[in-house]
């Protein structure tokens, strides 16, 4: 019997997070360690009033995990602690943890973080390697202290951007990532070999969570910022721009080589096979998957097709 691999198992851990990143470093997690007890966000209600449950619930309730789900959880202190965990771990939780759960457990808190950091602290790392044009980003691995995402690294794993990878499909890659570096740092936690590194924090940038206004296309920016845009903002919340004064969301394109001197950007510049362009300051961007408003995802031919008068879209202005 692998005496080190039935002790390490039997340390009691506190999972936190919520969305469907956490969740296949939890589900990794739960195959081999004990997850006594699992923290997420509350349920929440759509507009339609039907109660959505966190993606990180339904697999502790899979796996006949307790899962509690505080408001605020400043305001339920004793309650977390009275599970005396022997290491919490968080991944994409979405509240600050007070100082005296961060000094509770034996082996401390960690956090599973979708940046390269001090570059990207925050809760929307993903989309915003994007936005800004990076090429490569990662996953860090770190001690946990009270500020947001300054505490000490343990471990980083860098990945390379493609320049096709969207919010969708680098949050996919990253989300393995995550599961697979956790697992292999969680020896040297137990064993008090983890690494301590300083994060520089004038090196620091951060990743604010998205507004409605990171959302809207600017036709004035150059095509790459544009391209940009709109893959990092898939497949939510979605770029988008103003079509006959109703919105109209952009989910995929690319840069053509065509720079339409003479139109102004925002204007349509041509129908193509796959789609049609768009001036940006610069050269055209042509979209080729969108969503009207109140409508179903469809590509950017079968969007023209259903217009009334498709004949009359080139040189209109989007805004």
């Amino acid at each position: 019997m692998d005496l080190d691999k039935v002790n390490r198992n039997s340390k009691r851990i506190m999972f936190m997070g919520t969305p469907e990143f956490a969740v296949p470093v939890l589900e990794g997690l739960i195959k081999s360690h004990d997850v006594k007890v699992i923290v997420t966000q509350p349920s929440r209600a759509k507009k339609d009033g039907k109660i959505v449950d966190p993606p990180v619930r339904k697999v502790g309730e899979a796996n006949t995990i307790l899962v509690i789900q505080p408001q605020k959880i400043k305001e339920e202190i004793e309650d977390i602690l009275s599970f005396n965990p022997d290491l919490i771990i968080t991944c994409a939780y979405g509240q600050l943890l007070p100082k005296e759960i961060l000094e509770a457990p034996k082996y401390g808190c960690i956090n599973v973080h979708a940046s390269l950091l001090p570059k990207l602290r925050g809760g929307a790392p993903i989309h915003r390697a994007i936005l800004k044009g990076h090429t490569k980003t990662g996953i860090t691995i770190m001690h946990m202290s009270k500020a947001l995402d300054s505490g000490d690294i343990i471990v980083s794993r860098e990945i390379p951007i493609d320049n096709k990878d969207t919010a969708s499909s680098l949050h996919d890659k990253l989300s393995i990532l995550g599961r697979d570096l956790l697992l292999e740092v969680l020896p040297s936690i137990f064993d008090g070999t983890a690494p301590r590194t300083p994060q520089d924090h004038d090196e620091a940038t951060f990743a604010f969570n998205l507004r409605p206004e990171d959302e809207k296309i600017d036709f004035h920016k150059s095509s790459k910022q544009i391209y940009d845009r709109i893959r990092g903002l898939a497949m939510w919340p979605g770029a988008y721009c103003l079509f006959n004064n109703k919105r109209l969301k952009v989910y995929e394109s690319y840069i053509s080589g065509n720079f339409f001197e003479s139109a102004i950007p925002g204007e349509i510049t041509a129908i193509y096979e796959d789609g049609f362009g768009v001036k940006a300051e610069n050269r055209e961007v042509v979209f080729t998957k969108v969503k009207p408003e109140g409508k179903k995802l469809m590509s950017a031919v079968d969007f023209i097709n259903g217009l009334q008068e498709k004949e009359k879209i080139v040189g209109k202005l989007l805004r």
